[in-house]
């Protein structure tokens, strides 16, 4: 089932043994538009102290009383890597927070010369600072952790202008991925909204903060409308993918 992000910020994560916080926002990785982490306020417990959650410890979600259990103790949390939010998360973070909760890297290795996630950490040496400077400078590259947030509100451009401004992102509640994103186009048409999945995307521009993709204005124009207000269904994607003349990603998924 899709879910909307907006409505999934402010959910309860819940430990073991206690509430660990309410979700602030969402990490997704913009090469797989898959999301990787929740960020957590903690609400006090840890001195106003906010943590990333993996979609990997999440058991049985509660869907109506807005909690998201996870198989993790307050101590194990507690515990975790610190994290600046404010900043952007590294890889070598990722690395410790992965060892940490012994959970699996969703990344590819590195190539060429530089370490592979899966070797130990470097021992610091005679060239420790030649070497942290290009592992820095690669992922500086290799950066592509966003932030819903983040991307929540930037523009919608099409080959024949601008057309509106992101405004959630809907997720699949199992794979956590990202099927769509969902367009307010109130600028231009009020109140339509039209989806677009990461699949139609051909660029986003993150210095511009504009999204764009291959279909026409007047393709988007005319494609079924979507209310958030009522439960999307199989039927509505079926129209969907094929207003855009596309197989639909659970029939990719079939044939797999």
């Amino acid at each position: 089932m899709l879910r909307s992000v907006n409505a999934l910020v402010g959910f309860t994560i819940s430990a073991s043994d206690g509430d660990l916080g309410r979700v602030e926002a969402l990490y997704f990785d913009d090469q797989h538009w898959t999301v990787r982490y929740f960020v957590v306020d903690t609400g006090g417990w840890l001195r106003d102290r906010r943590v990333l959650i993996s979609p990997v410890c999440v058991r049985q979600p509660d869907w109506d009383r807005r909690r998201l259990p996870v198989a993790l103790t307050m101590a194990e949390v507690q515990a975790s890597p610190s994290v600046d939010t404010r900043r952007p998360i590294s890889r070598q973070y990722e690395i410790a927070f992965a060892q940490h909760y012994g959970i699996p890297r969703y990344w590819p290795e590195y190539v060429g010369a530089l370490p592979s996630p899966l070797a130990p950490p470097i021992v610091p040496g005679p060239f420790m600072n030649e070497l942290g400077a290009h592992v820095e400078a690669r992922e500086a590259e290799d950066q592509h952790l966003r932030s819903t947030e983040e991307v929540r509100g930037y523009r919608l451009g099409t080959i024949d202008g601008d057309l509106g401004h992101v405004d959630d992102f809907l997720v699949e509640d199992l794979t956590w991925r990202i099927r769509y994103l969902d367009v307010d186009t109130r600028n231009w048409w009020p109140g339509k909204h039209v989806l677009v999945a990461p699949e139609w995307i051909e660029e986003v521009d993150w210095q511009d903060a504009t999204v764009r993709v291959a279909p026409t204005s007047d393709t988007l124009r005319s494609a079924p409308p979507y209310a958030a207000s009522r439960p999307l269904d199989r039927g509505y994607e079926h129209k969907l993918y094929a207003h855009y003349g596309r197989a639909g990603y659970w029939e990719e998924r079939a044939a797999a």
